[in-house]
């Protein structure tokens, strides 16, 4: 089975793009993927477009393989799931056709929205009874809270990167002292051959 990776990049979710839609071709499976923080709410909403004797199976997974949603047959639902800790997570859709038919390709639509993108604000003003002035800090709260989260991020990101550098170079520095040393030592030693030889032919005194 063909796989198809649409890589995604997290920034362009968290300020929420329009969804998304490709065809889908018999036999195949085509994934987003991305790198999501622990604690996030993500939720989807998709669409698919019907083909009799056809059908389209969705799977939500990290990246030990663990599920987090999955759905058969599907042609129109949502789903919502929240990371549990920092890794890489990717949306499947899969399409499968019976041997005995031709297939045509399928369009599917999905829409994600991750962080606070996804949540329903006018939801949590309802059940909390919340008024419009204190649901809109409520939810500029929640957006410094990402923002301060992924920098966070990036900072220990840059870090690692960093410490990656500094460890790449020590050793390029330890193995080029040690090239040193072995070139010394082989000249040293071939000098000390060629004159013993030498010696030995009478060549030199």
């Amino acid at each position: 089975m063909e796989v198809q990776y649409l890589i995604i990049f997290l920034s362009i979710f968290w300020h929420g793009c329009d969804a998304i839609m490709w065809s889908l071709a018999p036999n195949t499976q085509k994934c987003l993927k991305e790198e999501l923080h622990a604690n996030v709410l993500v939720a989807g909403e998709y669409e698919v477009v019907e083909v009799k004797g056809q059908r389209i199976d969705y799977i939500v997974r990290d990246s030990k393989g663990h599920i987090l949603a999955q759905k058969d047959s599907i042609t129109k639902g949502k789903f919502t799931f929240v990371t549990e800790t920092y890794d890489t997570f990717e949306v499947c859709f899969i399409s499968k056709v019976p041997p005995e038919f031709r297939g045509i390709a399928q369009d599917v639509t999905l829409d994600i929205k991750v962080g606070i993108e996804a949540k329903n604000y006018e939801g949590i003003g309802e059940a909390a009874k919340l008024k419009p002035m204190e649901l809109e800090l409520k939810r500029l709260e929640d957006l410094s809270e990402a923002i301060v989260q992924d920098f966070t991020l990036m900072r220990k990101r840059e870090e690692e990167m960093r410490d990656t550098n500094e460890s790449t170079n020590n050793r390029v520095l330890y193995f080029s002292i040690f090239s040193m040393v072995c070139l010394l030592g082989l000249a040293t030693w071939q000098v000390l051959y060629l004159r013993r030889y030498f010696k030995a032919k009478k060549l030199i005194e």
